[in-house]
């Protein structure tokens, strides 16, 4: 019971209701001086990209069964894909005004917790691996080249309390376990483009079922 609260207390840190106030704080810092804007916008450009490949996905397996069946493949793991873009770089901006070496460690800090993230997923069977697997790939791809591209450009060498209060402040606002109804939201929008009476479900992916059409007799 102890095991599976704390895989639940895990995976919340990749949920959408804690994530998007984090993209926006991280977005905001990074925006404060004119000099690091052109880095805001290459980070809105990185995140965009990896949730824009994740919406699509899911898009594409709710609404018309897009799928893989051998690898048990519906769609990227949106908690592992957000969590792996958005921790490495928030702990980044967290010591940008410590050594290159400082810097370094906290963006792999962020992927390692991506990575646990992950493996909540999985413990939770919530997600096949391919689907974690996938997720950690394409977060790693945003924000690895976001912080890759921070060699030669100025970034934001910010202090340590207001940066850690600012991406803090969600987790303390909102109520532990709090999830986004991001999922569902995307299933019955996929469902009602596609003509659909409900989404498509994992069931259907290895059955070979489709749901019925809406108005059918």
């Amino acid at each position: 019971m102890n095991a599976f609260l704390n895989w639940h207390a895990l995976t919340w840190l990749g949920d959408s209701s804690l994530m998007i106030p984090m993209a926006v704080a991280i977005t905001a810092w990074l925006g404060w001086a004119r000099r690091t804007r052109p880095v805001m916008w290459l980070w809105l450009l990185c995140l965009g990209a990896a949730g824009a490949v994740v919406v699509a996905g899911k898009f594409a397996f709710m609404g018309w069964g897009v799928g893989i069946e051998a690898l048990d493949f519906t769609g990227f793991s949106g908690h592992t894909t957000m969590s792996t873009t958005l921790w490495p770089v928030a702990l980044w901006l967290m010591v940008s005004g410590f050594a290159h070496r400082w810097r370094v460690s906290a963006a792999c800090a962020g992927w390692a917790l991506g990575a646990a993230i992950g493996g909540s997923r999985l413990a939770l069977d919530a997600h096949s691996m391919s689907e974690v697997v996938s997720g950690f790939l394409l977060g790693l791809a945003a924000s690895g080249f976001f912080l890759w591209r921070q060699r030669r450009k100025p970034h934001p060498k910010l202090r340590l309390l207001p940066v850690l209060l600012t991406l803090a402040l969600p987790a303390l606002v909102i109520p532990p376990g709090t999830r986004a109804p991001t999922h569902e939201l995307i299933g019955r929008v996929a469902a009602w483009t596609a003509g659909n009476e409900r989404p498509f479900v994992r069931a259907d992916l290895h059955a070979g079922t489709r749901p019925a059409k809406r108005g059918a007799a």
